[in-house]
């Protein structure tokens, strides 16, 4: 793996962070019945992040004075934003806060960026400055910003999930107190794609096949969202999913990620089971939120 960190690693993002607290955030919040239940009141929320960029999140605070511990489900790579994940228990909405925000070029927030997937990854990778990324890490920052504004939440109980950007958002400021990160797509990215031809990280081969002048550039854009650098800042409780034993992300592959975050941290390596996996998430989130008993979907039980 390259270990070149950008020299200007810390200054590109304290500039984000600087635009960002420069853009209200705006927020507006409105209940959405259908999705309200007996155990949770559902809202949308929407917020401005840098560009100016409008975003939506979904807000779900269950009944009672609280405070409640929350999830911050970060954006994904998908085109979607969802309330929770698929797959996730529902009945969690009744124990935890959860917040799920999208970020620009996501449906529900495709005015005026509509992202293509594949394709949103390679956007403006040329350019560390507007690379799209940027934007996303930012979004998700102001998402966290707000969570943190709401007095129902349980600020010593606070989680990021997700991919890449769950670490990415802890990093980046204070508040995440815990962190579930599965990582694909930015630890030393253009090695990691040259050893695959699978989407996501096909983008990569596939631009820089149609651009080999702007490799240079690609990799500088690459290296300042690359999860080592970041790791440092991590202070949170943080469990790094991982792919099955022998794949492209398994527990060595992400060595250098667990082992550079300042507090305690542990790899689970997949057991290809969605079922076991996903139980020792609801686990781990359990365990960690002070809680006997996970919150599993009944087809699970």
């Amino acid at each position: 793996m390259s270990n070149s960190r950008p020299v200007e690693f810390d200054q590109y993002w304290k500039e984000t962070l600087d635009e960002l607290s420069r853009t209200p955030a705006n927020p507006e919040v409105e209940l959405i019945p259908i999705r309200c239940t007996d155990y949770a009141t559902m809202y949308g929320v929407r917020l401005t992040s840098i560009g100016p960029y409008r975003l939506f999140a979904y807000l779900s605070i269950p009944p009672g004075e609280g405070p409640f511990p929350a999830i911050y489900y970060t954006s994904k790579y998908q085109s979607v934003v969802e309330p929770i994940p698929q797959g996730s228990p529902n009945l969690q909405r009744g124990r935890y806060i959860t917040f799920s925000c999208g970020a620009r070029g996501q449906r529900n927030v495709d005015e005026p960026y509509s992202a293509k997937f594949p394709g949103q990854l390679t956007e403006k990778i040329d350019d560390s400055g507007s690379y799209i990324f940027r934007g996303i890490a930012a979004d998700c920052v102001r998402g966290l910003e707000y969570l943190l504004s709401r007095t129902e939440v349980d600020r010593d109980r606070i989680m990021a999930v997700g991919n890449d950007m769950a670490l990415i958002t802890a990093a980046l400021t204070q508040g995440v107190t815990h962190v579930i990160s599965t990582p694909a797509l930015f630890l030393d990215t253009c090695e990691l794609a040259s050893k695959t031809d699978a989407y996501p990280l096909e983008e990569i081969n596939d631009y820089l096949r149609a651009f080999p002048d702007r490799e240079a550039a690609v990799r500088e854009t690459l290296a300042h969202m690359d999860l080592r650098w970041f790791a440092p800042q991590v202070g949170a409780s943080t469990l790094i999913m991982a792919g099955a034993p022998g794949s492209l992300l398994d527990g060595p592959a992400l060595e250098s990620v667990r082992s550079g975050i300042s507090g305690e941290a542990e790899v689970h390596d997949s057991e290809n089971s969605s079922y076991r996996d996903g139980l020792f998430v609801e686990e781990w989130i359990a365990r960690k939120f002070g809680y006997a008993e996970a919150i599993v979907p009944e087809g699970w039980r």
